[in-house]
Order: C-alpha cells, then structure tokens, then sequence
C-alpha cells in the first residue's frame, strides 16, 4: 500500500517540478523566489505547485504585483523562500548522517547547522544582498534573526515528523531508497505549516521579505542594483511606462528588542516542543 502512495507522489511530483520550472519563467517573480518555488515543489510535490498557481502565478499581465500584495500571499513567499533555502542545507545534512550512521542529537544538530547555514548565507543573505544596498556584511546582519526564528520553527516540524515516520517506514533511514525521501517531503511540508505563522509575524514587521514584483523590462536594471546602493536605489524608482517593481526592505523593520527576543525565545521553545515529541515518540 505505501510503496503505491510512494510511487504516485513522485509521479505527481515530477509532473508538478516540470510544470513550475517551466510555467514560473514568464511570471515577472525575482530569481530567488522562482529558484525557491521549483525546489518547493520537489519537496512538497503537487502542493507546491497549487502553492505557485494560488500564490504567485500572474492571473493577468500586469497584474502581479497587485495580486501578490495581500499579506497570505506575502507570507507565502517569506516562508517558501525559508523552506526553499533551509530545505537544500537540511536534505543534505540528513544524507551525510545517514551516511555516517549518525543518529539522535548528532544526526539533528547536523541537518539544523546546514540548514541554517545554507538558508542564512547562501538564499537569504547571498541572494538578497541587493535589499541592503548590495552588502554582503549588511545583509548578514539583517537576515539573522529573522532566519534563526523561522528556521527553529521549521526544523520543530520536520525533526519531530520525520523522526516519527522514521520509526513506522521501512527504509526512511537510506537516502538509496524511496522511503527516505517521500518521509522528508513529508516532514518539510509539516516545518512549512509549522513555519508559516512565524513567518507572518516577521512579514508584518518588515523583518522580512515576502513575494516580489520585477517588472519584465527591467530585469537587467535590477541585476545591475544588486552590484551598489546607488544602482539599488534608482532600481525602486522605475522610469515612466515601465512595469513596477516591489522590493520589499527585509531586515528593515522596526522591532522592539523586548519583542525581538520574546520572539526568539518563544521559537526556540516550539524547537525544544518539536525534539520533545520527536524524543517520545
């Protein structure tokens, strides 16, 4: 019966991937975000790519921007973008300790140190360096907590479902197999659920980031913006004409450091909430 589900996931997933990939090309999203979609989908299968159509995808030219504005929607993509990032440190990490037959504590502190790694440095702060005027240093410093907190709540979902699943799927502990990969579908579209409150909280305060308009002609004047603040800066103001361009400012907001740390407090408890079940299970 589970080899049957398992087969028709990945059917429905291959479809889905091929679908995005090529259908997500001409909607006027930033690269990130497109790159954040297509591997949204390969973990989450058919639901990413509803995700794409209700979320993201253009209903008419034009009208991106606009559809895109309504905060579920900004929110979607604030966690679609974490999920995406934090997701590629994750999956590698849980090969490596398969590989090395690491398990428990050392098996989890490996997935989470690569998963925050990757979607801090590489998808948050590398890739979005131009929302802080194209410094790297900057945008370090900007995306930090707001990751830390999404992560913490992702990865209470994941580690809890998978460990869970783990334990009832024959063969959820060999990346060779099938098994393991339809258990850590499973488990990052539960951290996605599980991360999405905490991600609407962060949009709100403008802490980060959520879906982006690029107008299509002026695709090559945003890339150029990502290189200097001055680039960056004429990039928001698009010449008369042409299509507009929605950058929202992550890292940006204005937060109390009493609720900033209320927040990151309460995220790692959900974290210790997610190994607690996973421990009891």
């Amino acid at each position: 019966m589970l080899e049957g589900v398992m087969l028709l996931w990945f059917v429905l997933t291959g479809l889905s991937v091929a679908f995005v990939a090529i259908d997500i090309r001409s909607t006027p999203e930033s690269p990130v975000l497109k790159w954040g979609f297509v591997l949204l989908t390969a973990y989450t299968g058919p639901l990413g790519a509803f995700l794409y159509v209700l979320g993201c995808r253009e209903p008419l030219p034009g009208l991106h921007e606009r559809y895109t504005a309504v905060r579920w929607r900004q929110v979607l993509g604030s966690t679609m973008h974490c999920v995406a990032g934090d997701g590629v440190g994750i999956l590698v990490g849980a090969v490596i300790a398969s590989t090395m037959q690491l398990t428990g504590v050392l098996d989890v502190t490996l997935e989470y140190v690569l998963g925050f790694g990757f979607g801090w440095t590489i998808f948050q702060a590398l890739f979005m360096r131009g929302e802080a005027g194209g410094s790297y240093k900057a945008a370090l410093r900007n995306t930090f907590f707001p990751e830390l907190l999404s992560m913490n709540v992702l990865m209470a979902g994941m580690v809890a479902t998978r460990i869970l699943a783990a334990k009832h799927v024959t063969g959820a502990h060999d990346p060779a197999g099938p098994a393991f990969w339809f258990v850590m579908s499973m488990a990052l579209l539960v951290g996605f659920v599980v991360a999405y409150p905490m991600n609407w909280w962060l949009v709100s305060r403008h802490l980060k980031h959520g879906m982006m308009t690029v107008g299509r002609t002026e695709r090559s004047a945003i890339d150029t913006a990502a290189e200097g603040r001055q680039a960056s800066h004429a990039a928001t103001r698009p010449p008369q004409g042409a299509a507009p361009v929605h950058t929202p400012h992550a890292g940006a907001g204005k937060v109390s450091r009493q609720a900033l740390a209320g927040m990151t407090f309460l995220s790692f408890l959900v974290l210790a909430l997610g190994l607690g079940v996973a421990a009891s299970g």
